[in-house]
């Protein structure tokens, strides 16, 4: 594995200043990414001033029993959308009772990907005192889709805070 690039420890540097300005905390749900939101963030000093931890929830019996996303919901919708993405966050917050958390969902490659849900396709959510969930499109190789789901998902919540 390269070494991250600069704009990763830069936005988990900014991500964990504005949670320790606020005094809040955070917790993680990751897939795709497979825990770099975590490793990045944990590279910081002083983060475990305002992480809790995070959860790879890769598989989707790993979504159910960890996160209690809906088997209904990944029948409906698939691992990869807004709902399991929703969910996702929904109950690592749960789990932690953290301010905020961050849930990222998506088809990083190179296989997996079909017509309406592409490699690249990413839906990335939030939950805490406001929530959201968004769909990117990324390019690029698995390692750049995976390094750009993590560096929007901290970009994303350090702008809402």
């Amino acid at each position: 594995m390269r070494k991250r690039g600069p704009s990763l420890f830069e936005a988990a540097s900014a991500l964990i200043e504005s949670l320790r300005e606020r005094g809040h905390t955070l917790v993680l749900a990751e897939s795709c990414t497979g825990g770099l939101i975590g490793a990045s963030l944990t590279a910081v000093p002083g983060a475990s001033e305002v992480l809790w931890g995070g959860l790879i929830s890769y598989d989707d019996a790993a979504k159910r029993a960890l996160l209690k996303v809906s088997e209904a919901s990944l029948r409906r919708h698939g691992a990869v959308s807004r709902t399991v993405a929703e969910e996702m966050a929904a109950g690592a917050r749960r789990v932690a009772k953290s301010t905020w958390s961050i849930a990222v969902t998506g088809i990083a490659g190179p296989s997996g990907g079909s017509a309406d849900k592409p490699v690249g396709t990413v839906w990335i959510a939030h939950d805490g005192p406001s929530r959201d969930a968004r769909c990117h499109r990324f390019g690029g190789s698995r390692e750049a889709i995976r390094e750009a789901a993590a560096l929007e998902a901290m970009r994303w919540l350090d702008s809402r805070l």
